[in-house]
């Protein structure tokens, strides 16, 4: 698949604006906005090593879909233009070069991966067009002095993994770690956040094993990092990785604490794959709702989410939590949008969601909101610890305040 484009192209927001620019209030527009439409641009691996992540991008043309077919924003419709880079930097480069000065969109929203990411970072901000809210959680994406045009979503790696590391010190203080992670800004920053947390107990590391993206198994790198002694493994992945992971060492009949990272914890495209019976225990930390998770069935944000997926994405693996993160994404650009009102420059889009305030996704766990100010470009910051059990993803204890990237 070269391209979406979605009824898929056509995708995009309504709901009604809460923040209604005055009647005499002239309309402003940069490239990509006018009075009927607001042009969106995306890059997704369709193709490549980390195509699991395209449900995310398909998610969100669908939302945007529905937001259209709800009015659109302010009478605008949204198009929806997303590119496959096969998470390929140079690849992600060229479709952002094609988005901005071809298809002339306004942003580029959600773009895929953080080595793709890194890629066309300087290219946007040079161009000073927004790279609002990458399905890549990089503490990078917060950095307002030095890239203004590029805002994170999620909690960054670097904050998840100094939470695993606070975890760990208060529940195994003498854990033996053995950590495998991706050989790329991704895997290391997790690594990074990890003995950040540890500090002087960074010590309890015994084995660390990196594999590339290009990699067919992680096998040996798994039987190296057994034979090490620990009794804690760290996955620091991407799915397929992940999944891989959790089947070889539950084949190897090793049993360590075993945690691995949030966009990497699908029960859709990692538990199921890896074997339901062999991720029995697995740890990691969730900011989002379990859509699988009986739990939130009366849950009026997941009756909202469960709606339209029903109508919308009727084929769609409900337990695919990628889904989530793409639905969570849309409705805090849909957020933007509507705080933008009728001054629909790129200046005033990144001045918008710079201006987020105790925003609730219907996807969000509860006391989870989202916040950003003029030097804080971390919309989320905290997490809570779950454990999987069962056919679920269990969550536990408090939410735990991370520490601010921004």
């Amino acid at each position: 698949m070269r391209h979406i484009r979605s009824s898929i192209i056509a995708g995009v927001v309504g709901l009604s604006m809460s923040v209604i620019a005055p009647a005499h209030a002239q309309k402003k527009y940069d490239p990509g906005a006018s009075d009927t439409t607001i042009k969106l641009g995306n890059i997704m691996p369709y193709s490549g090593p980390a195509s699991a992540y395209s449900v995310i991008g398909k998610t969100q043309a669908a939302y945007f879909k529905k937001i259209n077919d709800d009015g659109g924003i302010n009478g605008r419709k949204i198009e929806f233009i997303s590119y496959d880079d096969g998470y390929s930097p140079p690849k992600a480069v060229e479709q952002a070069r094609k988005l901005i000065e071809s298809d002339e969109v306004l942003l580029i929203f959600s773009p895929m991966g953080t080595p793709s990411n890194s890629g066309i970072q300087k290219y946007m901000n040079a161009k000073k067009v927004p790279q609002l809210f990458p399905a890549s959680y990089s503490s990078k994406w917060s950095d307002p002095k030095t890239y203004p045009w590029t805002m994170l979503l999620g909690t960054s790696y670097q904050t998840e993994g100094s939470i695993y590391a606070a975890y760990l010190l208060r529940e195994k203080p003498d854990a033996k770690i053995a950590i495998l992670y991706q050989n790329d800004d991704f895997g290391k920053e997790l690594l990074n956040g990890l003995k950040a947390g540890l500090g002087a107990k960074a010590s309890m590391i015994v084995e660390e094993a990196p594999y590339e993206v290009a990699d067919p198994t992680i096998d040996s790198q798994i039987v190296k990092l057994r034979h090490s002694g620990a009794d804690v493994m760290f996955t620091f992945g991407t799915p397929k990785f992940v999944a891989q992971s959790i089947k070889k060492i539950a084949e190897l009949g090793w049993k360590p604490m075993h945690f691995v990272p949030n966009v990497a914890s699908s029960v859709g495209t990692v538990i199921v794959p890896a074997g339901v019976e062999n991720a029995q225990g697995v740890l990691s930390g969730t900011f989002i709702k379990d859509a699988s998770d009986p739990q939130w069935d009366n849950d009026k944000g997941m009756k909202a989410y469960t709606a339209f997926l029903a109508k919308y994405m009727p084929d769609a693996n409900k337990a695919d939590s990628l889904m989530i993160h793409g639905y969570m994404g849309a409705q805090l650009m849909v957020q933007v949008l509507k705080q933008s009102g009728d001054n629909l420059t790129r200046e005033n889009i990144m001045k918008q969601a710079a201006s987020i305030k105790n925003f609730e996704s219907d996807v969000l766990i509860p006391g989870i909101l989202a916040n950003t100010g003029e030097k804080d470009f971390s919309p989320l910051e905290d997490m809570q610890m779950m454990r999987f059990k069962g056919s679920r993803w269990e969550p536990f204890g408090v939410v735990i305040k991370g520490r601010s990237d921004g």
